[in-house]
């Protein structure tokens, strides 16, 4: 069977989640909603309705969860053509590529967004597929968008590895039952990320790739 390696973007292998965190506080902000940043920063990695839901609570006004999520859309995307990848982020991927893994995006973007990642991360080479919100029914943290992204690589969970920096990627994955892998990138504490389910945290993508032939992709 083939071994599939499993990326969320954001904050995984584009440093993105603050300028995500800014964004979102902009447009609730044009809402006529207070919400720490802090709060926010937690719920990055939640798509756009769930993050509301999140924030906000199920007793909000839903008909504005469209204007509000717009404004974070057309905010985020003046950001488009700076976006940045991790340092290592390109080079892990072509490595694992090399080694016959099936290099999977996992995300919760799309359109143009996505577009705008892939062009930061510069490493279409190396992918087999991309999991997007639109393909599945839920959002993490359920399992649907990294079972999708099993399904693309044609991957069993028990031989597929997905790393992801928020608790919602570690809860996603654990419950698909792959090895979830995190990264302090994102900026949520080793703790938080450990008591999701992640069964080992680095401090980067660039750490990840030093500890391939040890770490846990060597495990499968």
């Amino acid at each position: 069977m083939p071994r599939a390696a499993l990326f969320d973007v954001d904050g995984t292998l584009i440093d993105s989640n603050h300028l995500h965190v800014v964004t979102w506080w902009e447009a609730l902000r044009q809402g006529g909603h207070s919400v720490r940043m802090a709060d926010i920063h937690r719920a990055i990695g939640l798509g756009s309705e769930d993050l509301l839901a999140h924030l906000l609570g199920d007793d909000r006004d839903s008909a504005q969860d469209t204007t509000v999520s717009a404004a974070h859309k057309t905010l985020y995307a003046t950001y488009f053509e700076r976006l940045h990848a991790f340092d290592g982020a390109a080079d892990l991927l072509r490595t694992l590529a090399e080694r016959e893994w099936r290099v999977v995006l996992a995300t919760s973007a799309g359109g143009e967004e996505l577009s705008a990642m892939r062009r930061a991360l510069d490493a279409d080479d190396a992918l087999t597929a991309e999991a997007r919100a639109d393909q599945v029914d839920a959002g993490k943290p359920a399992p649907d968008p990294v079972e999708e992204a099993l399904r693309q690589a044609g991957a069993d969970a028990k031989d597929a590895v997905f790393v992801g920096d928020s608790v919602w990627d570690m809860e996603a994955a654990s419950r698909a039952g792959v090895r979830a892998v995190a990264v302090l990138s994102g900026g949520v504490p080793r703790a938080a990320l450990e008591a999701a389910g992640a069964g080992a945290v680095y401090s980067s993508v660039a750490e990840l790739l030093s500890d391939l032939d040890t770490g846990p992709f060597s495990a499968v």
